[in-house]
């Protein structure tokens, strides 16, 4: 056993701080993650709002 925690060696982003943490040191519910490398981290907002963008495209295309 290696004794790492869980999320150890991981990047998250803080949804809160608007920080990439390495291993996780919030609470999970402020979280994005884990992601392979900080680069990945910095990128969760992004990929979080085109995401949106895109459901909701569908979702209008849905309703028309």
């Amino acid at each position: 056993m290696s004794g790492a925690l869980p999320g150890e060696g991981e990047f998250w982003f803080n949804i809160t701080t608007g920080q990439v943490e390495s291993g996780p040191m919030a609470d999970w519910s402020k979280l994005l993650g884990p992601y392979k490398s900080r680069a990945e981290a910095e990128l969760a907002m992004s990929k979080v709002r085109e995401r949106n963008e895109q459901w909701d495209e569908e979702d209008e295309e849905e309703e028309d």
